[in-house]
């Protein structure tokens, strides 16, 4: 799960992490009134929405070429670089061309920059541990100081049995070229960021930039966080703070019925159990010349309703124009996939080709179930017939 910068900021706040004061703003009248009570004569406007290269985008219809991340000097300047960016469309490098629209900013203090860096902390699934990165580029896309510049990231794993030491902490601020004080509130500033990482089950917290001021202060200027969904049920307060706005329909509704489904940008929708066999399922497709609409895993203890929903949210993307359906029963029966499969073609009316490929448990009887359905059923004996049919009757019907 996703959160908002402003939120993450709060979040971390909470644990002793520097962070610039603020104050959100749905209207540009409450953007006005908060740069007033923050006092000051310099304020940055930031666009809230799930997407990195805020100041860098651009909004749709816009010839002022101005970002989503301004830096305003009079509260009038707030209250009208706010309602042009309230209501509007920002596209950045991560939301795509379609966009995000902006339904809320937050108003922040000025701040005295006199260094950029990076701090990020994420799961190291192939270690088991939870690794810190830090690197001297800060505001720039850590993506890309890896690719042009490798040797200016600095990489600590840390074993959370023993959690973050301090001489941790200090390796990555002598890292940073960070000195006398600097080194002191860098110090606190991870050891505050790495106990909310792992008291919110947090997957990723990153802090780009993370500032040096000119008075020697270490502060986070941006933050980003996202949570592991599996530990979410424990951190009721960070549930709370979740934006279905900015979240994909579908997407939610898929959550609502335990299918884990994410929407992708091609016309052959699939439905498979197990990631695994999902994500095999999505390459072979590509292999021989399709595209897949969507990852859809439906689990190994689907039932026929889960199923039945399944369909439907598969026939809900316009651009879908055939389904596969490759099941390899396990845990999970082949007559309760045929089942679900059944009657969610026939509550849709179904419209477009369907490709089944069957096997394992009660294989025999979904398959005689889809044979006696009486619907226009492409059957497939393996995952390279099923692949090489889809994309098949794909092309015919387009």
């Amino acid at each position: 799960m996703n959160i908002h910068e402003y939120q993450a900021k709060q979040l971390l706040a909470k644990y002793g992490v520097a962070v610039p004061k603020g104050g959100v703003a749905y209207t540009a009248d409450e953007a006005a009134k908060a740069a007033e009570e923050l006092g000051g004569s310099i304020w940055v406007v930031k666009s809230q929405i799930h997407a990195g290269g805020r100041g860098a985008g651009r909004f749709k219809d816009d010839t002022s070429d101005k970002g989503g991340v301004r830096v305003v000097k009079s509260v009038d300047d707030v209250r009208e670089n706010v309602s042009a960016m309230l209501g509007k469309v920002l596209v950045t490098k991560q939301t795509g061309a379609e966009g995000r629209e902006v339904k809320r900013v937050y108003v922040e203090e000025g701040c005295d920059i006199a260094r950029e860096l990076y701090l990020g902390l994420l799961i190291d699934r192939a270690t088991s541990r939870i690794t810190l990165m830090a690197s001297t580029e800060g505001g720039m896309e850590i993506e890309e100081v890896a690719e042009a510049t490798p040797e200016k990231i600095l990489r600590i794993d840390i074993d959370p049995a023993t959690g973050m030491q301090a001489f941790h902490a200090r390796q990555v601020a002598f890292g940073l070229g960070l000195e006398g004080d600097q080194v002191k509130s860098a110090t606190k500033f991870l050891m505050a960021m790495y106990t909310a990482f792992t008291d919110l089950d947090a997957s990723i917290v990153e802090i780009n930039p993370l500032v040096v001021t000119g008075s020697g202060d270490v502060i986070a200027l941006d933050a980003k966080m996202n949570f592991d969904d599996n530990a979410l049920f424990r951190h009721k307060d960070v549930q709370e703070l979740r934006d279905e706005d900015e979240e994909d329909p579908t997407e939610l509704e898929a959550a609502k019925h335990d299918l884990n489904y994410i929407t992708l940008d091609g016309n052959i929708g699939c439905m498979v159990n197990g990631a695994g066999l999902a994500m095999a399922t999505m390459d072979i497709i590509k292999l021989y010349g399709g595209s897949p609409a969507n990852f859809l895993d439906v689990g190994g203890g689907a039932t026929k309703e889960r199923v039945t929903t399944a369909f439907k949210l598969i026939l809900s993307d316009p651009n879908v124009e055939s389904i596969l359906v490759n099941i390899f029963g396990g845990i999970m029966r082949c007559d309760v996939i045929a089942e679900g499969v059944v009657a969610a073609a026939r509550e849709v009316s179904l419209d477009v080709p369907l490709v089944v490929r069957l096997a394992g448990t009660n294989v025999e009887l979904g398959k005689k179930i889809l044979e006696e359905s009486g619907l226009p059923i492409v059957s497939a004996d393996n995952l390279a017939d099923a692949a090489e049919k889809v994309v098949k009757v794909t092309k015919e019907a387009a």
